[in-house]
């Protein structure tokens, strides 16, 4: 009797204190800034009548008020009120290191952002791999954020998965590779001009850990950064692997009918394609899809090495060109822009990373409101390309942002055709199907997560 009280009394216990982790905490005790520390920057941070409040500052750099607890699961919700103009947002799972001087914050952060191309609740990594869940596909989320109100931000970080919540609006649904465990921070960013002295405002901020198995549902698109794993989502919405990660299987060399014996390796899910001299498909050879493809939602993980430059080709036709050089196709231009001097060949940049080779250059500003740079490029880290093909309409995305639209068998296709390198082929990029290509140029480029969704 008495072995199963004390069995009783420890399982009382036990679920007492599983009760109280689950419970949120208080991160911001509305009174000072105890447990907090500010890193980066010297952006001034007060409270004021239970609210954190940060003030834009002249020369500084990007300032972040940071928990001294680190955290890798859990529930995050807190609320945010900017002044006009600003952009910021709050760190999770994040990281310092004194030694990276400006950049020394870094780690994934939940954006916070007044412009009209209404990314907030998306995903950039700050000081390290760029963007990894913008809202471009997903037009509710764009539309949650109120300006100059207070705004509801969700989070949740559980295992490999991050989703964010904007006034009750899922934004983000983001699988990442690596799961982390780091600090959560409020960002002032550094500002100058008219944003100078404007305030960011942080309250009612609250945590809850959680498992990594935690389970929740999500509305917003999946982006999944796992090495060639797919989601459920993804496989109930038709998605399925283009490369295994692995092996050959359903590709061979553009004009040869097995894979090449040399020159393209697999290793830990990585496919590279090694230098050979930098000249096109000189000593190894493209890759095709051993079958076409007609409508599609491609995408292609890259990674490229100083001064590279390969492609990704769609409605290819390898009976086109035997001779030297690529098989014949639509391409999406990978390339360092900085290094290789193709980049200011073509025309006004059409051959620059991103852009349809020799026909449009790829450029963000075109379709994303209030975009500062032409493109969102990670340079030596990993970028994703995305193509899109339903019908004659074509969509290149570089990192989440579109960079190109056109629509093929049409007047002006063909006149863009007429003044291109491809002139001199009958009928370009006008065919209902054809292969999918991956392009070899003499210089070492790396893929991996290379999917397919047929429409």
């Amino acid at each position: 009797m008495m072995k199963r009280k004390l069995i009783t009394a420890c399982f009382l216990i036990m679920a007492t204190l599983m009760s109280a982790q689950s419970k949120p905490k208080a991160l911001f005790n509305g009174k000072n800034l105890k447990g907090w520390e500010a890193l980066n920057g010297f952006v001034p941070f007060t409270v004021e009548d239970g609210v954190i409040v940060g003030v834009s500052t002249k020369d500084s750099p990007s300032t972040y008020l940071a928990t001294k607890k680190k955290y890798t699961n859990f529930i995050l919700e807190y609320e945010i009120k900017m002044d006009a103009t600003l952009n910021g947002g709050v760190q999770i799972r994040s990281q310092y290191d004194k030694s990276k001087g400006k950049n020394s914050v870094y780690g994934p952060q939940v954006e916070a952002d007044d412009s009209p191309r209404g990314w907030t609740g998306g995903i950039y990594d700050q000081s390290r791999y760029g963007w990894r869940y913008n809202l471009e596909y997903n037009d509710a989320g764009r539309k949650a954020y109120k300006n100059l109100e207070w705004n509801k931000i969700k989070v949740i970080a559980s295992g490999n998965r991050i989703a964010t919540w904007v006034n009750g609006v899922n934004c983000a649904n983001l699988y990442e590779e690596q799961i982390e465990t780091g600090f959560i921070a409020l960002q002032v960013h550094a500002a100058g001009g008219a944003k100078i002295g404007r305030k960011t405002r942080w309250r009612n901020i609250t945590i809850q850990e959680i498992p990594a198995d935690y389970e929740f549902e999500t509305t917003a698109p999946v982006i999944n950064h796992m090495l060639n794993v797919m989601t459920d989502e993804e496989k109930a919405n038709g998605w399925k692997f283009l490369w295994d990660g692995k092996s050959s299987e359903g590709w061979r060399g553009a004009k040869r009918d097995d894979f090449p014996a040399k020159g393209w390796t697999m290793k830990d899910g990585i496919l590279t394609i090694q230098a050979s001299g930098g000249k096109e498909a000189d000593k190894i050879g493209d890759i095709v899809t051993t079958r076409p493809y007609k409508n599609f939602i491609l995408e292609v993980d890259f990674q490229i090495t100083k001064g590279a430059n390969s492609g990704i080709k769609y409605f290819v036709d390898t009976e086109l060109n035997k001779g030297k050089g690529s098989a014949i196709g639509c391409e999406f231009q990978i390339l360092d822009d900085k290094f290789h001097p193709d980049a200011k060949k073509g025309t006004k940049g059409n051959r620059t990373v991103g852009s349809l080779y020799d026909l449009m250059t790829a450029n963000a500003q075109e379709y994303i409101p209030s975009l500062y740079t032409k493109k969102y490029w990670n340079g030596y880290n990993w970028n994703r390309a995305r193509i899109v093909v339903n019908g004659n309409k074509v969509q290149h995305f570089l990192n989440g942002c579109k960079v190109v639209e056109y629509e093929r068998n049409t007047q002006m296709w063909r006149a863009l055709v007429a003044y291109s390198k491809y002139h001199n082929w009958p009928n370009f990029g006008e065919q209902e199907e054809g292969l999918i290509l991956l392009q070899d140029h003499g210089d070492e480029v790396n893929f991996k997560n290379i999917k397919i969704k047929e429409l």
